[in-house]
């Protein structure tokens, strides 16, 4: 019971946490690929803005206003030990231009206290702790009342002494500026990178488009690949896909067109066989035979016809891919070639263990297809494959007259039978299946003074 409960609190934590991040995170592409590039971004700039603000510019800050510090610590212990009016006048003047400062005694004052007086950045705070540390008489810093100047009151027993100097001796650069860099910078590089990104998931919403049109069949031109290398392949494999699809649409309507051409023949011959039968009892069946033999011969036609017709409809594509060695599939061919009478033989197999995935008996029928079609047209046929880069070719040569080069590819089309009594549908049925595993499949010269059937696959 136990642990079902944390199960099943675990599982409730998950879906309550995938609930709040699609709240949460954009929906579209473009919006999580912009959050993930901006987030490492911004941690970036403020980690270095941490490093610069924490460590270099508080401790110059420090360093600067600890000389400032110490300066006016040394001139008043100068003035309290010349206390003479001529020996003061001397000593603010030559302190002042030695460290380039502005001294003022102005006796018989007393120091006002202020308001809060502070300015962003740890100068304002180091120096008061500064002057604290090396003064032993009250202190007051205007930050604001002079432009790019800063103001140090001492109160002193005789007076206030008043320390004018420039900013930039305790200011490093104002941190703001800094601030507008870092994320002026950021937000350069954002808009920079969305710019980049819009182009990535332009191309995606393009093929998401050409997929949604050609679903509902408005068949549009082949999708130019665009974007990152992924995107591209992605758009080559749906061209890829869409030509197979065209081309598996064009065959089927074609078959349709061919079957009621195809059997309106025998049909026409079985009615006019019926139309001439004897209308009057006294016939003799021995006298029916001829007829009925001829009748049986267009309906055992019709059924060869149409089961070329089924096999090539069917195709194979509900059948599991499993590994299949190349050598058992020639050995089947070549032992049903050699029941027929036929001379048949296998040849070089490279590596002699070479296989392939595919569907088994999509790819058996593809090679039965092709060593019958040469049965028809020669007295010897050879089997021989090889293992390509990324690959697997294997050939079926013969030694028949062989095919012009200009029918070379019109053979693979449907109803193009070479015989007699051929429905044309073997090599194209061949030619269906291959490309349903991504292969091609093509006709050239054999080494054996005929054709040579060329079937790639891929490894």
């Amino acid at each position: 019971m136990g642990t079902d409960s944390a199960s099943e609190a675990t599982t409730g934590w998950r879906r309550w946490r995938g609930r709040l991040a699609r709240r949460i995170l954009p929906r579209s592409l473009l919006g999580r690929m912009l959050l993930i590039g901006f987030i490492p971004l911004l941690a970036t700039q403020a980690i270095s803005l941490e490093l610069f603000y924490g460590n270099y510019l508080q401790i110059v800050s420090r360093r600067l206003s600890g000389d400032m510090a110490t300066t006016i610590s040394m001139t008043l212990d100068m003035l309290e030990r010349y206390p003479s009016a001529t020996d003061r006048k001397w000593i603010l003047e030559d302190a002042g231009r030695r460290a380039g400062l502005v001294m003022t005694l102005r006796e018989g004052e007393s120091l006002e206290r202020r308001g809060s007086n502070h300015v962003l950045g740890p100068i304002d705070e180091d120096l008061a702790r500064d002057l604290q540390a090396s003064v032993r008489w009250p202190t007051f810093v205007d930050w604001k009342k002079a432009h790019r100047r800063v103001v140090i009151l001492v109160q002193t027993p005789i007076g206030v002494l008043q320390v004018i100097a420039l900013r930039k001796r305790l200011d490093v650069a104002p941190v703001w500026l800094f601030v507008a860099w870092a994320s002026g910078s950021a937000l350069l590089l954002f808009l920079i990178a969305g710019l980049f990104m819009r182009n990535q998931v332009r191309a995606i919403r393009r093929l998401a488009r050409a997929a949604e049109l050609f679903g509902l069949g408005r068949d549009t031109v082949p999708i130019v690949p665009e974007g990152a290398q992924e995107i591209r392949k992605a758009a080559v494999a749906f061209n890829r896909m869409r030509d197979r699809i065209n081309r598996f649409v064009e065959q089927r309507t074609t078959v349709l067109a061919g079957v009621s051409h195809d059997l309106r023949t025998p049909l026409t011959r079985l009615r006019l066989s019926l139309a001439m039968f004897p209308r009057s009892g006294m016939v003799r069946a021995e006298d029916l035979q001829p007829d009925i033999a001829d009748m049986i011969g267009d309906i055992v036609e019709m059924e060869h016809m149409i089961e070329g017709y089924l096999s090539f409809a069917r195709g194979e594509g509900a059948e599991t891919p499993t590994v299949i060695r190349v050598e058992e599939l020639f050995e089947e061919s070549v032992a049903a070639l050699r029941r027929v009478g036929a001379q048949a033989s296998i040849g070089f197999v490279t590596p002699p263990d070479l296989s392939i995935i595919g569907r088994s008996n999509a790819l058996r029928r593809v090679l039965n297809n092709v060593v019958e079609n040469a049965r028809h047209h020669a007295t010897r046929i050879a089997l021989s494959a090889e293992r390509g880069r990324k690959q697997v070719f294997i050939y079926v040569d013969d030694n028949g007259c062989g095919v012009e080069e200009a029918r070379r590819e019109s053979v693979f089309r449907a109803f193009e039978s070479g015989k007699e009594g051929g429905t044309g549908l073997g090599l194209a049925i061949a030619r269906d299946i291959i490309h349903a595993h991504g292969g091609h499949i093509g006709l050239e010269s054999g080494p054996l003074g005929g054709a040579r059937v060329t079937i790639e696959l891929p490894a």
